[in-house]
């Protein structure tokens, strides 16, 4: 199994802190007889938690490589891919990405408000 995303373990401290419960570590997914998914790919790690009878998905994506552009492509792909995979068979659960601050103001901001 790949080895985990280099924030995992602040995440899931954050989440278990915030009084979620960890169900899945990873979160196994089969949308279909030919498919399955752990949504996580090249070291990248999903929690599932639930809190008040809500469920949710974690994605952890670290941006510390060195091509962010290439880091978001990837995860807005495999964020996609899990959506539909969550959808097909456990459409309650909710899906969240998980990423620094840092890669949210340099990265995504920057991204988001001089390109788009």
């Amino acid at each position: 199994m790949p080895a985990k995303d280099f924030f995992h373990h602040a995440v899931k401290s954050a989440l278990i802190k915030d009084g979620w419960k960890i169900t899945d570590d990873p979160l196994f997914i089969k949308p279909s007889t030919k498919i399955s998914l752990y949504i996580y790919i090249g070291g990248e790690r999903a929690i599932g938690a639930e809190k008040n009878g809500q469920t949710i998905a974690v994605e952890i994506k670290s941006f510390l490589s060195m091509s962010p552009l290439a880091e978001f492509h990837t995860a807005l792909g495999q964020f996609l891919n899990y959506v539909l995979a969550l959808k097909l068979n456990q459409p309650e659960r909710i899906l969240y990405l998980a990423i620094t601050k840092d890669a949210y103001r340099d990265f995504l901001v920057t991204l988001l408000f001089n390109f788009l």
